[in-house]
This record gives structure tokens, sequence and C-alpha cells, in this order.
């Protein structure tokens, strides 16, 4: 075990101190004069602190390094054998952007039938769930009666068309990314297990997202909704022709023409 020296900056409260004279400044914009001249005083200083800190040449102190050899042990036993066959295989092949915003635009085609099937047992109307999804996005609509929003309005349509086209597209996008991840059950993975995490994320938000969504939303026939779009958007994703990733490329070449099945364990992480 030796000593030595090394060369570190010095320790400086002045970046802190213009911190809070700016915040101080921002503070005093919506409260009181007094205390924006105080952030203004606080700032100039710590800016001149700062400033003479690190220029005409930057403060450093010397710290005392205590090397020493620090032995490495862990309590658990690790055999010579390590088995690789439950770590996960990253994917060779992937899916194009184009196959996800075909499924997207499929799945959000898919997913207006439950949505007007309940729009028309419920409210006897087809633009009940349109106008209620594009409501979210008018403050003048917050308070809208059933009545209003069972009937059609052009700005309406626009609006929800806009929502719901940009969100399945969206996760369109996201169902071509994720279903390689999961080749043995795809349509499970899409029809299933997203819509359920989806729907789980949006209860959780949607009161403040949209209020007047989380007052009047039916949850029963927005996840009927849902399944719909995930199984659409997964089986239509699927039919796509997939691309290699950089991984398969730097698969050995027996493997790459099909003359060895296996995955490499060096390709599983």
């Amino acid at each position: 075990m030796h000593d030595d020296h090394l060369k570190l900056p010095s320790p400086t409260a002045w970046p802190m101190v213009m911190a809070l004279g700016i915040t101080l400044i921002f503070a005093g914009m919506v409260t009181n004069i007094a205390l924006a001249i105080l952030g203004t005083v606080l700032g100039v200083a710590g800016a001149v602190g700062w400033f003479f800190q690190v220029l005409p040449h930057e403060a450093h102190e010397e710290v005392v390094v205590r090397a020493a050899a620090v032995p490495v042990s862990s309590p658990r036993a690790v055999s010579g054998k390590v088995d690789v066959g439950v770590r996960k295989i990253i994917p060779v092949e992937t899916f194009q952007i184009t196959s996800g915003v075909k499924g997207g635009i499929a799945g959000g085609i898919a997913m207006t039938v439950p949505a007007a099937i309940f729009s028309l047992l419920r409210y006897h109307s087809i633009w009940y769930a349109m106008n209620l999804l594009a409501a979210g996005g008018f403050l003048s609509w917050a308070g809208a009666s059933n009545a209003f929003l069972s009937e059609f309005h052009l700005q309406g349509l626009l609006a929800a068309l806009v929502i719901h086209g940009t969100t399945s597209l969206l996760v369109g996008l996201l169902y071509g990314a994720m279903l390689p991840m999961f080749p043995k059950f795809p349509i499970l993975t899409a029809g299933l297990v997203a819509p359920l995490l989806f729907t789980g994320i949006l209860y959780s938000a949607i009161g403040v997202v949209s209020p007047i969504l989380n007052q009047r939303i039916e949850w029963f026939w927005f996840f009927i909704s849902q399944i719909a779009f995930g199984l659409v958007c997964g089986f239509v994703v699927n039919l796509q022709v997939k691309v290699r990733t950089p991984q398969f490329r730097a698969l050995p070449f027996s493997v790459r023409a099909g003359l060895h099945g296996d995955t490499p364990p060096d390709f599983k992480q």
C-alpha cells in the first residue's frame, strides 16, 4: 500500500449561490419585487465568484489517494458451467416501420366497430363515442350533455380522427417493434396482454388526461375495443415480411445459411 496525490478541482459553493439567485428572480416575478432584487444580488455574486474560481487559472487542490489491493469475494458459489438456456435470445429478424403503420391503420379501423356498437346500443347514435373522444380536446365540451354528444359535429369528427389516427399509428409502431420479442405467442401478446396493459395505464392516468372521459367512459366496451385493435393489428403486422437485423448478419455463415439451427450462446443476452 502506498500514498499518491491527485489534483482535483477545488470545491466551491458559487454555482449553488448562482442557482439560488436565479430561482429567487423567477419567484420574485410572481410574488414580490424584493425577492427578485435579492435573487439578482445573489445571482451576480455567484456568477462573479464562479468566474474567478476558473479564470484566469482553474483552482485545484491535491487529494491524497491511498491505493490498496481490495479482495473481491462473493458468498454465492459459482459452478464452472453457466446455464444460458433461460436467457432471452436477441431477435435476428424484425418488422419494417411500414409494418407497424399498416397494423396501426387496420387496428384503428377495427377498433371503431365495438365503439360504434356501444354508441348504437346505449345512445342510439354512432357519433357518441367519437364525440366523447373529441371532447378531451375541447374545454367547451367538458359539460356537454349526452344529447349533444349524440349529434354529428364536423369539429368533433376531425378532432376524433386526429386523436384516434395518431394514437393508432403510434401503438401500431410499438406492436411492430414488440412482436418479434414474443415469437411463441404473438397473437396472445397482441390481443390480450398488450390491451390489458394499455387499459390499466390509461385507467390510472385518464383523470389527468381527460376528465370528461374519466366520468363517462365505459371500461368494458373500451377493453373490447382494445382487444379488437390488438388482434387485428397483431395479425396484420405478422403478415408482413421481416427484415434481418445486425445480430443476424453477425451470426456464423452456417447459421445464416440454415445449415445449423441452434443460436450460439454468444447471441443470448
